[in-house]
C-alpha cells in the first residue's frame, strides 16, 4: 500500500556510531530508555547536536510513566513515542495530545488477537509488529508474517523482528499491506547498541532497488 519502504534503525546509543548511521538516511532512528533492555541509553546519553532533522527520533518506552516520557521527549528532543509495553490506550492519547507521534508495538505469534491491536487505532500514528517473547522489547527472531493477514491494515505499521540483508527482500513482498517501514536493530549490530554500518549500507542498496 506504500510506494516505498522507510527505514527504522534502532537500538542507537553511541554517539559516533549515530552519525555514521545517520549518513545513510535512515527515515527513523531509536534510542531505548528501557533501563533493563541491553541497548539502553544510559543516564549520561545525550543525541549528538549535529543529527539531521530530518531523521526522526524515536524514545523507546516500556511500561513508563507519561511525566518522565514528556521531560525526556523535551530533553532529546524526540519526534515519536513507541511503547514496547503493556501502556493503555489513554496513555497513548495523552502523549499525543503533547504533540507527540505514538508507535504502539505488539507482540505477533499465532495466538495473537487483533481485535486489542484495532482497539488504539484512534490514538495512535502507527503500529509496530515484533516477535513475541517472554520479556519485553526485541527477540532478534522473526515471526510468522502470514500472521499479519488477520490484520485489517487501518493503520500503517513498522515491521520489526530479526530483519537483516538477508531476509528483508521478502519482507518487501508485504509491501501490498499497509507496511510502512523496516525496524532494524539485532540484524545489522556488531554488539548491542553499536550497528555495522556495512550491513546497513547492504541493506539500503535492497531497499532502494
Amino acid at each position: 500500500m506504500n510506494d516505498k519502504i522507510k527505514l527504522k534503525v534502532c537500538g542507537m546509543r553511541d554517539p559516533e556510531n549515530i552519525l555514521q548511521v545517520a549518513e545513510l538516511h535512515p527515515d527513523y532512528m531509536g534510542f531505548i530508555f528501557y533501563p533493563k533492555s541491553k541497548r539502553f541509553v544510559g543516564s549520561e546519553f545525550k543525541v549528538p547536536d549535529q543529527l539531521s532533522k530530518r531523521i526522526k527520533r524515536v524514545g523507546v518506552f516500556v511500561n513508563e510513566s507519561t511525566d518522565k516520557i514528556i521531560n525526556l521527549a523535551n530533553l532529546h528532543k524526540l519526534d515519536f513515542i513507541q511503547l514496547h509495553g503493556d501502556e493503555p490506550m489513554n496513555q497513548c492519547a495523552e502523549l499525543r495530545h503533547n504533540d507527540l507521534g505514538v508507535i504502539k508495538a505488539f507482540s505477533i505469534d499465532e495466538r495473537s488477537d487483533f481485535l486489542r491491536v484495532i482497539q488504539y487505532k484512534e490514538v495512535v500514528d502507527y503500529f509496530l509488529f515484533d516477535t513475541k517473547s517472554k520479556s519485553y522489547g526485541g527477540t532478534g527472531t522473526v515471526f510468522d508474517w502470514k500472521l499479519l493477514q488477520h490484520y485489517n491494515q487501518d493503520v500503517p505499521f513498522f515491521l520489526s523482528g530479526g530483519l537483516s540483508s538477508a531476509n528483508v527482500h521478502d519482507a518487501m513482498s508485504l509491501g501490498k499491506m499497509n507496511l510502512h517501514a523496516f525496524d532494524i536493530n539485532s540484524g545489522v549490530e556488531l554488539s548491542p547498541g553499536l550497528k555495522a554500518v556495512d550491513k546497513i549500507k547492504e541493506l539500503n542498496i535492497i531497499l532502494n532497488s
